[in-house]
């Protein structure tokens, strides 16, 4: 009996500490509260919504799939934790292989906190490669760079320094020659597709900005909830918090505590 009156007592105090005024919050305007019918009758009606476009996102991924190739003809050179690698090499020996093109300019010394975001919200790499496909990093950064941000940041997927060769400016994610007066010495992030094939490697898919969203799940999670991402360029009810978009994006361990 004394744990539940506690427990009542602490609600109580959260109730009253989110609608005290002065707390520097803007008032929102918020959606109405209804019976749990007319909930339910709304809910479904946007799910309706929802499934017509996963139909249509499953009809581009059908096309995405019937995309045609675009053949790989130069040799590049990469190295890894390794030592030396081929782009052949990159595919672990799978058929498959999803790129990330890490903005990572070769006179930092560390990595975009944009794409630091990106990769933490990637799952292991095992349900990849069950499907005949692997996943690597791509960045222009010197390798030693490369493997200290890598510990820095606790992560483990492959990732390869594209330093010296023209991989970069080819894939159409950074210029000729490094740009120290420009964000990451003008390096930009991007998603790349390969297929292995016979000997022979083709391009199947490119795709950077929003595009690359579908990598992770953060701005999924946060369209589901009643805030969304709080991002400027959102429809949001009036009142909502929001702020530039990718302004709010940090390293995970820059974020206040």
């Amino acid at each position: 009996m004394v744990t539940t009156k506690k427990k009542r007592t602490t609600t109580k105090k959260i109730k009253k500490a989110s609608t005290k005024k002065g707390d520097g919050r803007t008032a929102m305007d918020q959606p109405p509260a209804v019976p749990r019918r007319q909930w339910e009758n709304a809910l479904e009606e946007l799910r309706a919504k929802e499934k017509a476009a996963t139909r249509a996102s499953d009809a581009l991924a059908a096309e995405r799939r019937r995309l045609p190739r675009l053949r790989i003809e130069k040799e590049y050179a990469f190295e890894g934790s390794d030592g030396e690698a081929s782009l052949a090499d990159l595919f672990d020996g799978r058929r498959q292989l999803i790129l990330y093109h890490f903005m990572f300019g070769p006179t930092r010394e560390a990595g975009c906190p944009g794409c630091s975001m990106f990769v933490d919200q990637l799952g292991h790499l095992a349900h990849l490669n069950a499907r005949d496909t692997s996943f690597a990093a791509v960045s222009r950064a010197p390798i030693a760079r490369i493997e200290a941000y890598r510990k820095r940041m606790g992560w483990s997927f492959p990732w390869f320094s594209s330093l010296g060769s023209d991989f970069n400016p080819d894939f159409g994610v950074g210029p000729e020659e490094p740009r120290p007066s420009e964000p990451q010495d003008g390096e930009s992030h991007a998603l790349s597709v390969l297929f292995h094939d016979d000997g022979e490697i083709y391009r199947t898919y490119f795709t950077n900005r929003r595009g690359v969203e579908r990598l992770g799940n953060v701005w999924s999670l946060l369209d589901l909830t009643p805030l969304g991402r709080q991002e400027q360029w959102e429809d949001s009810p009036a009142g909502t918090p929001q702020t530039p978009p990718y302004e709010w994006w940090r390293r995970h361990d820059e974020y206040p505590a």
